[in-house]
């Protein structure tokens, strides 16, 4: 009798497995983005994107280190008679600055120069005053009749340490794309501001190479940007026909914007009245020179370099007109460092679906 095989079809559920994973995979994604979101959330809400700080004090006072209540900016009488110079620890054209003591708090002390200067001095204390906001060093008080400035102190200093500062020991570990690139954005944000601040349209005219934009900024303990100097700050508007010239010198070099050079050749010898004025759209110019210094040289730095070439360039278009607003180039950064963190947090993930 011929013997029959019997087969046993067994059913392994060898479907079920990677249907498993996927799902596993895709709930992943869904905690990651919203992680992502909870994060980004929070940078922008914590980091200088919101112009106003909830925490900042009303108009006319201040709140320093411990202080729990808001105190009003301090006088003539209370600088004479409360704060102490320790040591010198800058002078620039306007203003020579002072390291100081006042309650037994680190302060800075600005005071004038030169006679001559006094309008730029005042100009800087209005927008000082008129400014205060996430953006702009806290003002603590200030004596006009003696030219005196009182702002909060970061030990951190300008921006022109930032790569010394990176370098020390206790702040390796912040020395990623990601923080710089994150200071970039706060850079971009503060420049945003200015294009739409409560007084108008405001240019950064002391920013005629990289090092002059640097000294206009501070870096505070927690690795953020205010903008310090704001004595040559003027103010554009188009529909009254207002431009404006940032100084009465010939400006050169590629780091200013060409329609801040002299248009007439070598041959025509610079002449002030003749010079055309501008608006705005020269420091948006500038940016990727000051972005490229943020992002130095660390891992991943040519990755976000690669992802910022287009707005970059954009940047640099010959015909202001045709030069993106800041706020365009806010967007693009954020947009672009969304995009990083989350291919950061899912690596390969395209692949494996």
């Amino acid at each position: 009798m011929e013997k029959k095989s019997h087969f046993i079809k067994r059913e392994f559920p060898q479907r079920e497995v990677p249907a498993v994973l996927l799902l596993l995979l895709l709930v992943t994604i869904l905690l990651l983005n919203g992680l992502l979101y909870l994060y980004l959330n929070n940078f922008y809400g914590s980091s200088g994107r919101a112009d106003m700080d909830p925490s900042l004090c009303p108009f006319g006072y201040f709140k320093l280190g411990p202080m729990k209540n808001c105190s009003p900016w301090l006088s003539c009488e209370a600088i004479n008679k409360e704060v102490r110079k320790l040591k010198c620890v800058g002078e620039g054209a306007v203003k020579k600055v002072f390291l100081s003591e006042w309650k037994e708090n680190k302060v800075v002390l600005s005071q004038l120069t030169s006679a001559e200067l006094q309008e730029d001095f005042l100009h800087g204390l209005k927008m000082l005053k008129a400014l205060q906001s996430k953006h702009v060093v806290r003002l603590l008080g200030y004596c006009e009749q003696q030219f005196t400035i009182l702002t909060e102190y970061h030990p951190l200093g300008s921006l022109r340490g930032l790569n010394e500062t990176l370098h020390m020991p206790k702040y390796k570990g912040l020395n990623t794309w990601h923080r710089r690139f994150m200071l970039a954005i706060d850079y971009m944000s503060i420049i945003r501001f200015l294009h739409s601040s409560p007084l108008g349209t405001l240019v950064m005219c002391d920013s005629n190479d990289l090092d002059k934009v640097l000294s206009q900024y501070l870096l505070t303990s927690d690795f953020h940007i205010l903008v310090n100097d704001l004595d040559a700050l003027p103010l554009v508007n188009r529909s009254a026909g207002i431009l404006v010239k940032c100084g009465h010198r010939e400006l050169r070099g590629e780091f200013v914007a060409p329609e801040q050079r002299w248009p007439y050749g070598e041959e025509v010898p610079f002449d002030d009245d003749l010079m055309p004025p501008y608006d705005e759209k020269t420091d948006i110019w500038k940016i990727p020179e000051v972005s490229n210094f943020f992002l130095g040289h660390v891992e991943g730095s040519d990755i976000v370099r690669l992802h910022l070439f287009d707005i970059h360039a954009a940047c640099k278009k010959e015909d202001p007109a045709e030069r993106p607003s800041a706020q365009e180039v806010l967007d693009t950064y954020r947009k672009v460092l969304t995009l990083l963190i989350r291919e950061a947090a899912m690596p390969g993930t395209r692949e494996m679906l």
